[in-house]
Parts: structure tokens; C-alpha cells; sequence
């Protein structure tokens, strides 16, 4: 089975500091996976690894069969979709939600290219598809937060990316504007034909069934990782937040609580 991402042995050090300390994860093709971990706990700088921005100290990482060190990486960025709180900050707040979305083609913040019918329809799809084409000539100033997520999705699948990582795509979403989003993103994971899922979080209620797989990252460290019925249950997130949780699973979801 192809493997889509390879971290081995990464560790990466700033200022004497040990940021990343030997991480080992790979991602096989077919495989969506959850990374859980508190703020500060290394996630984001482990995507910004993945997206060559940062390069590790140690170890070695390989993208989509590419090794870092021997392969363009903006090039390669052009197959990696990325959602986060950054772009949407840095989205101009007139421009039409349609143009948003087509914007993601040229992965430009603002869109500054020609726009045809063909990039129009296949935007008009994709918001279909994450059931926010009602947005399609709304300024993106006058979108809620959660309609923003949906539009930056949309905007990070028009590059047709085959690897798309959410990172905290839930951050200032209500109870019911999260499950929405929860709700299209499981959706997306369905598509046999879609792109790889990395879907990153501090909040372990957020992990829904298309996440097959979950790794836990601690200070630094990856704590544990495995299928994710065996990673979210009582003893090792209790181990992992090092303070007693309760879980209680409700159908394919899981509940918790602070004992």
C-alpha cells in the first residue's frame, strides 16, 4: 500500500530548545487520521514539517513518495490542501465567496486571475458538495465563522490536492455550527476519490468515524498512535492528559468528561 506521508525519526531543536524529539508516523494511502494533541504540544510544527516549511534537525520525511532534500517543494505544496485560522485571517473580507473558492487554483489569497465558467461551475460544485452553495455570491464579510470553514475547504479542494489537512477547522464554532461541519467533512472522507484526510485538534470529542487512525503527540513526542477506538478510550487518554477522563461512547461518537 502506498504510503502518503513518512516521518522517521524527526526531531527538531530552536534555540537549544527540542521542539519535535524522534517522531515516527506514517500515513498509507486509504488511511484518514486524527492528530490530537494540547496546544503547545508540537502538531502545528509537525505540519509545517509536512509542508517543508520548517526542516527537521534529524530524521527524514517523504511526502507522496517525494524526499525531502530531492524534491521541489513548492511544487509538492501544490498537492497538499491546508485549512487554518491563518488563511481565513487573511482572506479579504468583500471578496465574494465564489471567489474565494476559485482563488484556491492559483493558491493566491484574493483571486487576481481571469475567472471562466468552467471555474465557476466546478466552484459551484464543491460548495454544493459542502453544503454551502447558498454562499456562492455572498461577501465573504457576511459569511458566519463556520461558513468560512466550509469556504476554505472548498477553496483548498479546487487545487484538487491529494493530501487536505484541517487544522482546528472547529476553533470558534457553536455546538451546532461544528456538528455541520463535522458532518461535511465526514462526507468528504466517504469520496473514494478524494484526498487524504489529517484532521488536527485539542479536543478529542471532535474525532469523528472517518478518522480511522489517531495519533497522540505530547511535548514534543508522539505518546501513542493506532487505530483510533484503541486511542480514544478511558486509561490511555487518561495516561495522555495526565488527568483521570471518563469516555463514554454514544453510537460512532465519544463523550467525555473531567473526573
Amino acid at each position: 500500500m502506498e504510503n502518503i506521508i513518512e516521518v522517521a525519526g524527526v526531531s527538531l531543536m530552536r534555540d537549544g530548545k527540542k521542539l519535535l524529539s524522534d517522531i515516527h508516523w506514517t500515513v498509507k494511502k486509504g488511511e484518514h487520521w486524527a492528530v490530537l494533541g494540547l496546544n503547545g504540544s508540537g502538531k502545528t510544527t509537525l505540519l509545517n514539517m509536512i509542508n517543508g516549511y520548517i526542516w527537521p534537525t534529524k530524521g527524514s520525511i517523504k511526502v507522496l513518495g517525494k524526499a525531502f532534500g530531492k524534491t521541489s517543494l513548492p511544487e509538492l505544496r501544490k498537492s497538499i490542501g491546508w485549512v487554518s485560522s491563518s488563511i481565513q485571517e487573511r482572506i479579504p473580507r468583500t471578496q465574494l465567496a465564489r471567489d474565494v473558492v476559485i482563488s484556491g487554483k492559483y493558491a493566491s489569497i484574493g483571486l487576481y486571475e481571469a475567472v471562466d465558467a468552467q471555474d465557476e461551475e466546478k466552484a459551484l460544485r464543491l460548495m454544493e458538495q459542502l453544503h454551502c452553495a447558498s454562499l456562492f455570491s455572498r461577501a465573504y464579510e457576511h459569511c458566519s465563522q463556520g461558513e468560512r470553514q466550509k469556504l476554505l475547504i472548498a477553496r483548498a479542494l479546487m487545487a484538487e490536492p491529494r493530501i487536505l489537512i484541517l487544522d482546528e477547522p472547529c476553533n470558534g464554532l457553536d455546538l451546532f455550527a461544528r456538528e455541520i461541519l463535522l458532518e461535511s467533512v465526514e462526507e468528504l472522507a466517504k469520496d473514494k476519490n478524494g484526498p487524504t484526510l489529517v484532521y488536527v485538534t485539542h479536543h478529542p470529542e471532535e474525532i469523528s468515524p472517518a478518522f480511522q487512525k489517531t495519533l497522540l503527540i505530547r511535548n514534543g513526542e508522539v505518546f501513542r498512535q493506532g487505530r483510533t477506538s484503541e486511542m480514544i478510550e478511558k486509561q490511555v487518554l487518561s495516561r495522555f492528559f495526565e488527568h483521570e477522563i471518563h469516555v463514554e461512547w454514544r453510537g460512532n461518537r465519544a463523550l467525555f468528561q473531567v473526573v
